[in-house]
């Protein structure tokens, strides 16, 4: 026997697409929804992170579109005074929670949370057993771009039983002091992980980073939610992109107008995922000397460390740290309508949130799935400087096929989500309009060479 769930949308996921979608569908349509998640509660992969990480972008460019995340206010102390507040994981968790409460009181949303899709609108209870059925349901699969963590996946290298390794979550619960850290991953997870131990008394000296590949980070004081700085830094990229011979050289010319950050000035990074860092915490990973490049870690064994070329010797007491997870994914676009299902992903550049959201009000607004796919594009993440052109230019036209719809620019314009938004005090801001005539000025020159390096003229 199964259940009948008899629902207009079966959403798989509860993350942050996923919420997001459901947030903006039922603020403009009267339809009921049921959200399926493994997990118990709201938040994705929230819930299972590590606890020193912060959002790495402004509160306000996450969450969903009809509740702003935090209080859209300014640092006024510490490292980051002057920049907009970033969210710690428990401040983001209890958010979705929130959200989650307030959307199933409507009566048109029910969750499903400890439930595995299965499949044909089917979907299973992992507590009671109970199995579900939405027959008429179209299926919403905000699965499709959710990230690989530490806490859920195990370390891409072998572990030979002398050797300490433990996720990073397991970091904060430590008692003893290693002789040495071995921090092995080169994205965000490991920049964090390194500035929470540097903040919390442990040297530099006592770190080893096994950094594969280096990467370009984002200026977090570039990308806030403040229309002149980042319609500014827009137009700044497009004048370093007109002026570029390729994409490292792009991203050359970013670094010297104060957008793009790499630790190391003497390593030109391949990786181009761009995530956002502060210049304090560029400063403190600075200090950290003892940096391994020599490809992926393939073996921890007791006292070494083993690399295709051979190996590094490591204390017999070292903790051997994974923050080596995929993290964003890569299974290539495809439309966001499909008979089978709606994909939600971003439809810009970067900032899923406000993509999903979209998806959400497109769906509601509009009734031909060939016009929403006309008006509502996916654009990819970057992981490569190169893709980050590609990036770049279809997530600008995916932007313009959606500013040319009057009603959704209007929208678009009414959620903090949408980092290009311009609020109605703005509007008339000298320093505003001095942005928007500059990216103007640049931008059909900056995205013809970015069209040039991505192989698309």
């Amino acid at each position: 026997m199964e259940a009948i769930a008899d629902v207009d949308y079966l959403v798989v996921g509860a993350g942050a697409m996923g919420m997001a979608f459901v947030d903006a569908l039922t603020a403009a349509a009267d339809v009921s929804v049921a959200i399926v998640d493994r997990r118990y509660g709201a938040g994705g992969h929230w819930l299972d992170a590590y606890g020193f990480v912060r959002l790495h972008q402004a509160s306000a460019f996450y969450g969903v579109a009809s509740t702003l995340l935090g209080g859209g206010r300014i640092q006024t102390d510490g490292p980051e005074r002057g920049l907009h507040e970033r969210a710690p994981a428990a401040e983001v968790c209890d958010y979705y929670a929130r959200v989650l409460a307030r959307l199933t009181s409507t009566g048109r949303v029910v969750f499903h949370g400890r439930c595995e899709y299965l499949g044909d609108r089917r979907f299973v209870s992992t507590l009671s057993g109970i199995r579900f059925h939405a027959p008429r349901a179209r299926v919403v699969d905000a699965r499709y771009l959710s990230p690989d963590i530490p806490a859920l996946t195990p370390p891409p290298f072998v572990i030979e039983d002398a050797a300490r390794v433990l996720p990073v979550n397991e970091l904060v619960r430590i008692t003893n002091a290693p002789e040495r850290y071995v921090i092995v991953g080169a994205g965000k997870t490991a920049i964090d992980t390194c500035v929470w131990l540097l903040q919390n008394g442990v040297s530099p000296n006592a770190i080893t980073w096994v950094r594969p590949r280096d990467a370009w980070l984002l200026n977090r004081a570039v990308v806030q939610p403040d229309p002149a700085i980042f319609l500014g830094m827009a137009a700044d990229t497009m004048v370093a992109a007109a002026g570029a011979t390729s994409p490292d050289d792009a991203f050359l010319r970013m670094e010297d107008a104060g957008i793009m950050l790499r630790i190391d000035r003497a390593v030109t990074p391949t990786m181009a995922k761009t995530p956002t860092l502060a210049t304090w915490e560029l400063e403190l990973v600075r200090t950290i000397d003892d940096v391994i490049r020599r490809g992926h870690l393939l073996a921890v064994a007791g006292s070494r460390l083993v690399f295709a070329d051979g190996d590094v010797r490591i204390p017999a007491d070292a903790l051997v740290v994974h923050c080596a997870a995929e993290g964003l994914k890569y299974p290539g676009l495809r439309p966001i309508w499909t008979p089978e299902a709606i994909t939600p992903q971003p439809v810009r550049v970067g900032f899923p949130c406000f993509g999903a959201a979209l998806a959400g009000h497109v769906e509601a607004v509009r009734d031909d799935d060939a016009e929403k796919n006309r008006v509502c594009r996916p654009s990819p993440y970057a992981n490569t400087p190169a893709d980050w052109a590609s990036m770049q230019t279809i997530g600008g036209d995916a932007s313009i096929a959606m500013s040319k719809e009057t009603d959704l620019r209007d929208w678009s314009n009414s959620t903090t989500l949408n980092p290009a938004r311009i609020p109605l005090d703005r509007v008339d801001d000298p320093a505003v309009l001095t942005a928007t005539a500059r990216l103007r000025e640049s931008i059909g020159a900056g995205r013809a060479r970015l069209a040039e390096f991505a192989g698309r003229t």
